[in-house]
């Protein structure tokens, strides 16, 4: 289903959520991320603040909808943000990991990974990865389908 066709359908019952479609996949692993939020499991994520900067893109805002893609940019489910803030690498929560619902769910694993991640994509962004590094983190619900 296309990114469209998944937002025309919840628009039916929730006709607030506008015209404008916010459709992404995450970065790795998109097919099993994305089953995971469809499964419920996976209630956050979080991405490299300076990357925002670099692209001149505003950060994720609470209250808003987006379409989460698998890795061939099909539809999977729609999820509401409910929260975002922006911390530094070394002080994401045990709690957040958690909520992002990968691996064995802990904050070795999250950290181990993101880690790894951030560093090569701020290397290809001509950036340094620090334990300060800004963090965006964002909670959200899956709101469709139900």
């Amino acid at each position: 289903m296309t990114p469209e066709q998944l937002w025309n359908e919840y628009k039916t019952i929730n006709p607030a959520i506008g015209d404008d479609i916010d459709a992404w996949a995450f970065g790795v692993e998109p097919d099993q991320l994305a089953d995971l939020v469809l499964k419920g499991e996976k209630t956050a994520t979080a991405s490299a603040y300076d990357l925002y900067q670099i692209d001149g893109e505003p950060i994720p805002q609470a209250g808003t909808f987006d379409v989460i893609l698998d890795g061939q940019g099909q539809a999977v489910c729609i999820i509401k943000v409910t929260k975002v803030t922006v911390v530094p690498f070394n002080q994401v929560s045990a709690e957040h990991a958690f909520k992002e619902g990968e691996g064995d769910k802990s904050l070795a694993y999250w950290r181990q990974v993101h880690e790894e991640l951030f560093t090569e994509w701020m290397a290809e962004a001509g950036l340094a990865f620090s334990e300060e590094t800004g963090v965006v983190l964002e909670e959200f619900c899956k709101v469709y389908p139900i």
